[in-house]
């Protein structure tokens, strides 16, 4: 079952079709159009943020769904399905790939992400793709059981940010150290930057504001076209 899903994504582009959640576009409806638009055009899967969401596209997409859920806990960093029963809510919508932050960071609950891995593999039957910022973050996430590993939060946390993605360096000495498919994901902002990605030995490419981040691509040239009025 592992080694055919990430066989379908391979060499291929993963579409992230996320919006604010004070957008209009944050909607399932709109959101599974984006989706179903993005497999149209050959991406061959997607990641969804929200239970909802991932429910929605379920319906109108069969390619592999990489689903996670965005939660802010008081106290603690981690956001990305930080929590088993985040977990749950999004495995029980139809995510074949459940997305975590695999960082070092303190954890709710007293949940490491070898428990949370193990968890998600044994009572909810997923795969489990995780979200890291460095090389150290990786390897632990792989000893820990991770089936994948993606650069996602490479120059969002405390230690890297001072840096700016792609993670283009870490993604390299990934595919050199690990045994599983690595994805690259975060600021790739191009076709080119994908191809990039893939040329470095990325399994896979995430886009995700280049492609659906309307609101942040507006605001974006409207604030360079306002300089200076």
């Amino acid at each position: 079952m592992k080694s055919n899903l990430f066989s379908l994504l391979t060499h291929g582009l993963i579409v992230s079709c996320q919006a604010p959640i004070d957008s209009p576009l944050h909607d399932p409806i709109v959101i599974a159009a984006m989706a179903k638009a993005a497999i149209n055009q050959g991406a061959l899967g997607v990641r969804i943020d929200t239970p909802d969401h991932v429910k929605a596209v379920r319906q109108r997409v069969y390619q592999p769904i990489i689903g996670l859920w965005k939660q802010q806990i008081p106290g603690f960093d981690v956001y990305i399905t930080p929590r088993f029963e985040d977990a749950v809510a999004i495995a029980n919508s139809g995510a074949d790939i459940i997305a975590i932050d695999a960082t070092l960071r303190d954890r709710p609950q007293g949940e490491t992400v070898k428990n949370l891995i193990a968890k998600i593999h044994q009572e909810l039957g997923k795969l489990v793709m995780a979200d890291v910022d460095s090389l150290e973050a990786a390897i632990e996430a792989v000893e820990a059981g991770a089936d994948c590993v993606g650069t996602t939060l490479y120059g969002y946390t405390k230690a890297t940010q001072n840096q700016s993605p792609p993670g283009f360096d870490l993604l390299a000495q990934m595919v050199k150290k690990l045994q599983v498919p690595v994805i690259c994901e975060g600021g790739i902002s191009s076709p080119e930057m994908a191809r990039k990605a893939l040329d470095l030995g990325a399994h896979a490419v995430v886009v995700g504001t280049a492609i659906t981040g309307i609101d942040l691509l507006v605001k974006s040239y409207q604030l360079e076209l306002s300089k200076n009025l």
